[in-house]
C-alpha cells in the first residue's frame, strides 16, 4: 500500500514537472493572433513575380490576419524574404533562438491556406534550429516587431513535399510571419 502511494505520488510530481518544463519558463503569454479578414481595397504590403506566377501579401494589423493572393501557381528558384513597412524595434532574432509568431502559409499551386496561427488565434513558439530553411532564412536577423513576407523556394522547404499538409513535391510556399518575441 505504501509503495502505490510513493508510486502514484511520483508519478504526479513528474507529469507536473512534465507539464511545466513543456509550457516554457516564463510567464504564460497573453498574446493573441487576430483572425479578421482584411478589406479588399487594402492595398498589398508586397507584390512579388516569380519565376512562374505573381503574388499579392497584405499585412496582418492588430485586428486582421495577413492576406495572400496568388496567381498561379507561383514558383520561385531561390527563396525571397521582404520585410514590411513599419520594421519592428525590439530584440534582432538570432541563428538559434526561439520566437513565438504569429504566421499563415499558402501552397503555390492553388493559394490555398494549409497552416496558420491566425486560424487558431494563439502564436506559434518554436527554435529556429527545427523549422525548414526557409524559415529561417525569413526570421533570423529580424527585430521583434517585423512582419515579414517569404517566398520559399522548394529546395528550403519540402523538396520531396509533405503529404500530411497537402505540400507535394517542388511546391513553393509563402509565408506571412509577425514576429512578437525571440529569446
Amino acid at each position: 500500500m505504501y509503495a502505490s502511494r510513493v508510486l502514484t505520488a511520483v508519478t504526479v510530481a513528474t507529469l507536473a514537472a512534465a507539464t511545466l518544463t513543456a509550457c516554457g519558463s516564463g510567464p504564460k503569454s497573453e498574446a493573441t493572433c487576430p483572425s479578421g479578414s482584411p478589406g479588399t481595397s487594402t492595398a498589398p504590403d508586397w507584390r512579388y513575380q516569380g519565376t512562374q506566377g505573381s503574388l499579392e501579401v497584405t499585412g496582418p494589423t492588430d485586428a486582421t490576419a495577413p492576406r495572400i493572393k496568388v496567381d498561379g501557381p507561383f514558383s520561385v528558384a531561390q527563396t525571397h524574404v521582404q520585410t514590411f513597412a513599419p520594421r519592428g524595434d525590439g530584440a534582432e532574432v538570432g541563428e538559434k533562438a526561439t520566437v513565438s509568431v504569429c504566421y499563415m502559409g499558402v501552397n503555390d499551386r492553388d493559394g490555398n491556406v494549409f497552416d496558420s496561427s491566425y486560424d487558431r488565434g494563439t502564436p506559434a513558439e518554436f527554435s529556429l534550429d527545427g523549422v525548414i530553411p526557409g524559415f529561417k532564412k525569413a526570421l533570423e536577423g529580424q527585430k521583434v516587431g517585423s512582419t515579414v513576407g517569404v517566398a520559399v523556394s522548394p529546395a528550403d522547404g519540402y523538396p520531396e513535399g509533405q503529404p500530411s499538409a497537402g505540400i507535394q513535391a517542388g511546391d513553393t510556399l509563402v509565408f506571412v510571419l509577425k514576429i512578437l518575441s525571440a529569446k
